[in-house]
C-alpha cells in the first residue's frame, strides 16, 4: 500500500497570499510526514509528498495518476491531490482539501492508537475547523437524537 500527496510548493510557502490554504497545505505535509515517520504501523510500502512548481511537468514521482480540471476551456492540472493504493492495486483519489487532510489526519489517528508515544499533529485552525466540518459518517446522521 501506497499514498502520494501532491501539493503546489507555492502555496506551501504562502507565496499566493491565501494564509488559510497556506496553512492547510501545511497541515497536509505535516500529516504525511507523520505518516512517512510511522509507515509501517499501518502497513504501507511508501509515502511520498511531491512538491510541484508551475515549471514541472506533473509527472507523479511514485503512483501513475494526475487529476485534472477545465478552465477557460483549457486543461489544468491539479496541484493539490491525494492518491492512495490499496493492496489490490486499486487507486483512490482526492482533490478536495478537506477529503485530502481527513484522510491525512485518519491515518494519524491510526497511527496513534497502535504506538505509545504522542504521534498527534498540531493542526492550524483551518485546518482543525475542516477535520470537525468532515461528515464521517462515524455516528450517522442525527446520531445526537435531533
Amino acid at each position: 500500500m501506497r499514498i502520494e500527496l501532491r501539493v503546489c510548493q507555492h502555496c506551501l510557502e504562502g507565496d499566493h497570499g491565501n494564509e488559510q490554504r497556506t496553512q492547510v497545505i501545511n497541515d497536509m505535509v505535516n500529516c504525511a510526514e507523520r505518516i512517512k515517520e510511522y509507515k509501517e504501523i499501518i502497513d504501507l510500502d511508501d509515502v511520498v509528498i511531491r512538491r510541484v512548481t508551475e515549471n514541472d511537468p506533473g509527472k507523479p514521482e511514485a503512483l501513475p495518476v494526475v487529476s485534472a480540471t477545465i478552465q477557460n476551456d483549457q486543461i489544468v492540472l491539479n496541484d493539490l491531490q491525494l492518491v492512495t493504493e490499496g493492496p489490490d492495486g486499486n487507486m483512490l483519489i482526492y482533490v478536495e482539501p478537506q477529503d485530502v487532510l481527513t484522510v491525512l489526519a485518519g491515518n494519524v489517528d491510526e497511527i496513534s492508537k497502535a504506538v505509545h508515544e504522542d504521534v498527534t499533529v498540531d493542526l492550524s485552525p483551518t485546518g482543525a475547523q475542516m477535520i470537525s466540518d468532515a461528515d464521517l459518517g462515524a455516528r450517522g446522521p442525527n446520531a445526537d437524537g435531533q
